[in-house]
């Protein structure tokens, strides 16, 4: 690998620890590592190709088992893993409810000043640059189209919202059944959206 393409990625995950939200331009990111810009259109022609290689480096960094890696399981079934990852630490009942009193008194009942909302965008694009990381790699593998998948994380993020809130309320049935069924199902339509 070059080293300007090192420098790059470098950079780019530096401003992403930074600012969580940041956009990555192609001009800021090629100052930051000292790079002209063409020599960054040369490793990364577009900013989705710069986008994903840093978020590939930071997740293989960050979670070296992470369950989308696994390819001894069906890119099903290793989707619908990452997912339950992302719900387990709320825990079901009692841990679900101080879960959402802490996002309620964070970010629902204070003003909605500039602060909270960066706060909660910080917060959102986390979770959002995860989905995306693993969508990314299905399609590396050939599983989902290769595209912006940004309605696909939307619809993935929604679908956690309300299943971390079934776990804060009271339910009749067994939570991880329903829960399992609703992944299999979000994931399905993500995967045979992306065959179609």
């Amino acid at each position: 690998m070059s080293s300007s393409r090192e420098e790059v990625l470098k950079a780019a995950a530096e401003m992403i620890a930074e600012d969580t939200a940041a956009k990555l331009s192609v001009r800021a990111v090629a100052a930051r590592a000292g790079v002209s810009t063409g020599s960054l259109r040369f490793h990364f022609p577009t900013q989705r190709d710069l986008r994903e290689a840093v978020l590939g480096r930071i997740y293989e960094h960050v979670m070296p088992d992470d369950p989308i890696r696994d390819r001894s399981l069906p890119a099903r079934d290793r989707l619908v893993n990452c997912l339950r990852q992302v719900l387990a630490p709320a825990g079901v009942g009692a841990d679900a409810r101080r879960g959402w009193t802490i996002a309620y008194e964070a970010f629902i009942a204070p003003e909605p000043t500039e602060q909270v909302r960066a706060a909660y965008l910080a917060h959102e694009q986390a979770g959002s640059r995860r989905i995306e990381y693993w969508l990314t790699v299905l399609a590396a593998e050939g599983a989902l189209p290769r595209q912006d998948h940004i309605r696909a994380v939307r619809f993935l993020a929604t679908v956690l919202d309300g299943l971390s809130v079934e776990r804060a309320l009271p339910a009749g049935e067994s939570i991880l059944r329903t829960e399992t069924e609703t992944l299999y199902t979000a994931v399905d339509a993500v995967l045979n959206q992306g065959a179609a």
